[in-house]
């Protein structure tokens, strides 16, 4: 899959599958710090570094097809942060994707990086003709806020939804984003 027509601005970059693919070990480490530092985004403890980089090579798939889409923020050339488009796949729902895997490495925060992967991310929803972002994150957890911030509307939280990194449940809080209306 080739990128998609849209505007990108450093330090955020798409990356196609096979870009992916040469940087599993880094995109890994995002998400192994990620989960070490107790982020809901899937996994639980203990999490090793090769099951971080698993997990990415499993999108790698998707990433070729075109049905999700990647992009990442790198700091001094090194991949801090991450921010996954998945299109809906139904007929129905050829409007709509979901924001996945938004997640910023703990020594890159508070630099405005997810802000910066959201409005990347909705740039290329439009490009891609997708005008309803949706999403989920773990309630009362620091991300919770920033979706508000940049638009998102609150559906509403499901308790006990995931198990969360640490034990125990986590409850989900749900977003949407209408875009170019």
């Amino acid at each position: 899959m080739t990128k998609p027509a849209f505007t990108i601005l450093p330090p955020i970059e798409y990356l196609t599958a096979d870009r992916a693919e040469a940087e599993l070990a880094a995109l890994g480490e995002v998400l192994w710090a990620c989960v070490q530092g107790g982020a809901g985004i899937g996994f639980v403890l203990p999490f090793e570094k090769q099951a971080a980089e698993a997990f990415w090579r499993s999108r790698l798939a998707g990433l070729r097809a075109g049905e999700r889409h990647l992009l990442v923020a790198r700091i001094d050339g090194r991949i801090v942060g991450t921010v996954m488009l998945e299109l809906a796949p139904q007929d129905n729902g050829r409007h709509r994707a979901e924001v996945a895997k938004l997640m910023v490495h703990p020594q890159a925060r508070r630099q405005g990086l997810s802000r910066k992967l959201l409005a990347a991310v909705e740039g290329l929803a439009l490009s891609l003709g997708r005008t309803l972002l949706v999403l989920d994150t773990v309630t009362g957890d620091t991300a919770e806020g920033v979706y508000p911030k940049a638009g998102y509307s609150r559906v509403g939280v499901i308790p006990g939804y995931a198990h969360a990194a640490r034990g125990g449940l986590d409850a989900t809080t749900v977003f949407y984003k209408q875009l170019g209306s």
